[in-house]
């Protein structure tokens, strides 16, 4: 009889230590603090650059159709410039002159600015640039650069050694080429707030 209550408080003090010690690792885990990046979150912002760079070329856009309508000139007329790059002399033939023909141009138009909206994004962040004003300085200034880069940095050598014409640079007067950027530039200066990284934190935890 003694034999078997010994063996009921073994198992009984085994069986309390197990508890213990899942009491112990439940309170440890309820201690874990949430993920949330300890350094410069990259990723974080080359999607959100991504994302944002389509509204910063959707507004690029807006400005060239506005421009062109207030010249007189057809209002996809950078488009029609700009498809030159994959088609050659070709884009200029009646048939590329279309709707589906300018779409995927603009399509085109806005996948490029998806892309350059992720060194804007990125440059703006790592300045942890807070004010506006401090934000379209250095829109302004990327854009210039990124104008000066595209068109007579790449384009000027690259687009008459791939189609043998350099229509982009030739055709697009440099002011228009110089706003475009601007423009795309001030609106990454203006939505760049939207990309921001802010950890989530529970409404227990702000408390």
């Amino acid at each position: 009889m003694s034999t078997n209550t010994n063996q009921i408080e073994e198992q009984l003090n085994d069986l309390r230590a197990k508890v213990t010690q899942l009491e112990v690792e439940l309170e440890r885990s309820r201690q874990v603090e949430p993920w949330q990046a300890r350094r410069f979150y990259t990723a974080y912002y080359v999607v959100t650059g991504f994302m944002l760079g389509m509204v910063a070329a959707l507004s690029s856009l807006m400005f060239n159709i506005v421009g062109s309508l207030l010249t007189n000139q057809h209002p996809l007329k950078l488009i029609q410039v700009y498809l030159t790059f994959p088609l050659g002399e070709k884009a200029f033939e009646p048939e590329m002159q279309g709707g589906l023909a300018l779409a995927i141009g603009c399509c085109l138009y806005l996948g490029t600015g998806m892309l350059l909206g992720i060194p804007f994004q990125l440059v703006m962040a790592r300045l942890n640039q807070e004010t506006l004003t401090q934000r379209l300085i250095v829109g302004t200034v990327l854009g210039v650069v990124v104008w000066i880069v595209n068109f007579y940095v790449i384009l000027s050598w690259l687009q008459p050694a791939l189609f043998g014409g350099n229509w982009i640079v030739e055709m697009i007067p440099w002011w228009v080429g110089l706003l475009t950027h601007l423009v795309f530039g001030w609106t990454m200066a203006l939505v760049y707030p939207l990309g921001t990284y802010s950890p989530y934190r529970l409404q227990t935890e702000q408390l």
